[in-house]
């Protein structure tokens, strides 16, 4: 049964087993970011992007960096660390403006509101 599942797998150890189930796990939750972002849009009735959005993308990105190193595969180390990149500089980003009290407000909506002073 191992030989099998090795064999299918294309691996030849315990060990490239196991980054293979966690390569598998991290794309799971990178995976589940869309889900869980869809889920959310759906509830608002408009396009939506929760914070668990972004935690599943850092975790995720995170993780298949890891794996992607593990594998030695540029092409993949490349993608992967920008997005993580990006994912934490939205989380920074949020978390900042929670702390300034300005979470929840879209700076686009800002920019459409009439000036009261104009008024």
């Amino acid at each position: 049964m191992t030989e099998q599942i090795f064999q299918w797998l294309a691996i030849e150890s315990w060990t490239e087993f196991w980054w293979v189930v966690l390569g598998l796990s991290a794309q799971l939750a990178f995976s589940m970011r869309f889900i869980v972002q869809w889920i959310a849009s759906e509830r608002a009735g408009r396009s939506y992007v929760p914070l668990a959005f972004w935690y599943l993308s850092i975790i995720g990105g995170t993780l298949l960096l890891s794996y992607a190193i593990y594998r030695q595969d540029v092409v993949f180390i490349l993608g992967q660390s920008m997005g993580v990149i990006v994912y934490a500089r939205n989380l920074v980003l949020i978390h900042r403006a929670k702390r300034e009290g300005r979470a929840g407000k879209d700076p686009a909506d800002a920019a459409r509101a009439p000036d009261p002073a104009a008024e």
